[in-house]
């Protein structure tokens, strides 16, 4: 059976240049490679400069799943991004296509190859707690969920509504919520997890780099253009997009704004490396490893 490639690390550690660069030396080689995009941001369509989505120039010819699927007004869970990245790894070995998905958060790479069962969601339940948060705001919620379950209040900052609301609901339903990830076993068969080492210094400047690069390309344009991003309860939170909406609504200067980006990056990214160092099925590589596509590409095609 093909295997599965899957390319983790920190953002800005130039996971897709790899990955392109991995398949386009596998197709080179007679086998026919595909990716499947896991990080949940690039499902919408318009957010384009802030998620760092690669063009189709950067796509190099390598067919992409999970782009641009979604419009910025939607919510897919976590749930249902683990039934899309399945069908489609599923999709492309039926077909004799080799898959490389690249990652995103833990939870999603997780969801995605791992043995991961979600409960099912309320919608009434759901529209009471988020009017709720409307009303009283991230901090009070996270409050009644420390009176709640305060095991699952501590692995939840307070100012992340959404996935205190999903506690919330997910509690009223089914009387617990489980806040940590599960014991990691494979899902899916044949999964090989390269992640990417950097050095943090460098990875904070490739960051900065990365964001004042957004903002020459025009992204508070983007953001401004997306006149219904505000209705997106997912979208609207991107990295980046939330930090340019307020500074569009007058609450911060557009320095502020860049600032308050590189920030959150730089600690989105420590997360992203904190929660991966934890599962040692990871084979660790350095990003700038000489001649690496070239070989990732050689070991999966003499894998199978």
């Amino acid at each position: 059976m093909l295997p599965v490639l899957v390319l983790i690390g920190p953002t800005a550690s130039g996971k897709t240049t790899l990955a392109v660069a991995t398949a386009k030396a596998a197709i080179a080689g007679g086998q026919a490679v595909e990716i499947v995009n896991g990080d949940s941001m690039l499902v919408y369509r318009g957010m384009d400069i802030g998620t760092a989505k690669p063009t189709l120039a950067e796509r190099a010819g390598v067919p992409h799943h999970l782009i641009d699927v979604l419009d910025v007004t939607q919510t897919a869970s976590v749930a249902q991004f683990q039934g899309w990245a399945r069908d489609a790894i599923a999709d492309c070995r039926r077909r004799g296509v080799l898959p490389i998905v690249v990652g995103g958060s833990a939870l999603y790479v997780h969801a995605i190859v791992d043995e991961m069962q979600f409960p099912g969601t309320d919608p009434v339940v759901r529209a009471r707690w988020e009017a709720e948060l409307a009303r009283l705001g991230p901090a009070v919620l996270h409050e009644e969920l420390t009176r709640r379950d305060p095991t699952a209040a501590a692995a939840i900052l307070p100012g992340n509504g959404r996935r205190i609301v999903r506690a919330l609901e997910v509690i009223e339903m089914t009387g617990t919520y489980q806040a940590t990830l599960p014991q990691p076993r494979y899902a899916i068969d044949g999964v090989v997890q390269i992640g990417l080492t950097i050095d943090r210094d460098l990875l904070d400047t490739r960051i900065a780099v990365r964001v004042q690069a957004m903002w020459d390309a025009g992204f508070v344009d983007e953001v401004r253009g997306l006149t219904q991003l505000r209705d997106g309860l997912t979208a609207s939170r991107a990295l980046g997009y939330r930090q340019v909406l307020d500074f569009l609504d007058n609450k911060i200067s557009e320095d502020e704004a860049r600032a308050a980006t590189i920030q959150a990056t730089r600690r989105f990214a420590r997360k992203q490396a904190g929660w991966f160092k934890r599962d040692g099925r990871i084979t660790w590589v350095g990003f700038d490893a000489p001649g690496l596509a070239n070989r990732l590409a050689k070991s999966l095609i003499s894998s199978h």
